[in-house]
């Protein structure tokens, strides 16, 4: 790949590391946790889709799909909030939240991918 498309890719992924952070921020923890996890999801299928049925380049599927998108989601940060609700014997919470991050996640990734196939 060419310096652009890496330096593209740093920027992109910086914007996501700090979207998060802001995101994170403003909503808390596992609250924006979720919310970054299931937007990011969105964007990957449409950057997915957009890219299967609209001819999108590899190189702006790897600079916002992998670049901000590998930035912006979090699943270290997921799975930590997961075993803390456990340990707090929060366990319905816990529950409900995977069950939210993996439904929200797929459903947002499928939307995204049907909405870039129109």
């Amino acid at each position: 790949m060419s310096a652009p498309v890496w330096l593209a890719f740093l920027v992109a992924s910086a914007a996501g590391a700090v979207a998060r952070y802001a995101v994170d921020r403003r909503v808390g923890t596992p609250r924006g946790t979720l919310a970054v996890n299931v937007a990011g999801s969105f964007i990957l299928g449409l950057v997915t889709g957009f890219g299967l049925y609209h001819g999108l380049t590899s190189d702006i599927r790897f600079i916002a799909g992998t670049g901000f998108c590998g930035a912006f989601t979090t699943f270290s940060t997921f799975s930590l909030e997961v075993l803390l609700l456990v340990d707090r014997r929060r366990t319905r919470e816990a529950v409900r939240y995977v069950v939210a991050s993996v439904v929200g996640g797929l459903g947002a990734a499928a939307i995204g991918l049907v909405l870039a196939s129109a």
